[in-house]
């Protein structure tokens, strides 16, 4: 579906001029792509959510919690997306404003979690890579039987969903730099989420894996394998010279259905290896700003990480493929944590 509607989607906004805006105190060589169309997250949005709706049993609550979950983060981009096209530079919502609307989206999943713990569809229970039987709960549990303050039990696991939701969709934003780079780690960590979430959803092999049985997470599968194809579809169009840029309303949706899925899945410990690289970008924006207003001094050229490479004099390309590479070997290691307990 992306490889087929690309191109009227690139089309349609080259007229309507919807084009990216450089930031002046990025990489110079940048400076030549200002003018490619962006908000092209709209082509991947499409590609997972329609074949979701066409394939996927409808009924099933995680489907429409992972749909929603990615069309509300999705939205934050898309409005962060449309002011700068309208204001014509490289600034959209404020950060604080953005990290608002991101805690509140990210809180709505929680709280839904919650309620469906109520008739045993879902546990708030940790799943511990490398160990078998350490699964704590993130419930306070003598403060459920206090008929007023009762939902206090749920806070530290609300507030753990918000942590991965808010910490998965800004990791991917932040990667989203050069072309290509953000989608092809996407594809490779959606692949890894759709493999995890058959096995949470197999009776046999969640039984033989230990993991907890999840029966209603099986059809979660579609959703992962929509992703994964919306995203190669993606990178068809967005191959270095890209033709098209995801935009925030791309990289925020895609974080928000890889950090909804692993929630779903009792993998939220397991993320950071699921997306690797993503977290090194994310690390490298924060020890970065830390370093310099605590010793205003800079520990790369540039944050995030991959602008450091650049000045350091490696090409694009082969930066983008070393990442891919990298995210590949956190892929594997994430999968090999399933026998490794």
């Amino acid at each position: 579906m992306g490889l087929i509607i690309g191109p009227a989607i690139i089309r349609q906004l080259r007229e309507f001029q919807i084009g990216q805006y450089i930031r002046e105190e990025g990489p110079k060589a940048h400076q030549r792509k200002a003018g490619t169309p962006t908000m092209g997250g709209v082509l991947i949005v499409i590609a997972i959510v329609v074949p979701t709706l066409l394939w996927a049993d409808l009924s099933n609550p995680y489907v429409w919690m992972a749909t929603m979950s990615t069309l509300a983060f999705g939205a934050i981009g898309f409005a962060d997306d449309y002011i700068k096209v309208v204001r014509r530079r490289n600034l959209g919502l404020t950060g604080r404003s953005k990290l608002l609307l991101q805690f509140l989206m990210a809180c709505a999943v929680g709280v839904s979690l919650v309620l469906m713990t109520a008739t045993r569809q879902y546990s708030t229970h940790l799943m511990v890579p490398f160990f078998k039987q350490f699964r704590p709960d993130l419930v306070i549990e003598p403060l459920r039987h206090y008929p007023h303050i009762w939902w206090l039990a749920f806070t530290p696991f609300v507030l753990f969903v918000m942590l991965v939701l808010v910490g998965s969709t800004n990791a991917v934003n932040l990667t989203d730099g050069l072309d290509g780079l953000a989608i092809g780690c996407t594809v490779i960590a959606a692949g890894a989420l759709t493999v995890l979430t058959y096995l949470s959803g197999h009776a046999v092999f969640a039984e033989y894996l230990e993991l907890q049985k999840m029966p209603q997470v099986a059809e979660l599968t579609i959703f992962c394998g929509a992703m994964v194809g919306a995203s190669i579809g993606f990178l068809w169009y967005n191959a270095h010279p890209a033709e098209i840029f995801m935009g925030d309303v791309g990289s925020l949706a895609l974080g928000g259905a890889i950090g909804t899925v692993a929630v779903i899945i009792k993998q939220e410990l397991l993320l950071p290896f699921i997306g690797g690289v993503f977290v090194i970008e994310a690390l490298s924006v924060i020890l970065q700003v830390g370093s310099y207003k605590l010793r205003k001094k800079r520990i790369f050229r540039m944050a995030p990480i991959h602008h450091h490479f650049e000045l350091a004099g490696w090409s694009e390309s082969k930066i983008i493929i070393r990442f891919w590479i990298l995210a590949l070997i956190f892929a594997l290691f994430a999968l090999t944590t399933l026998k490794l307990r």
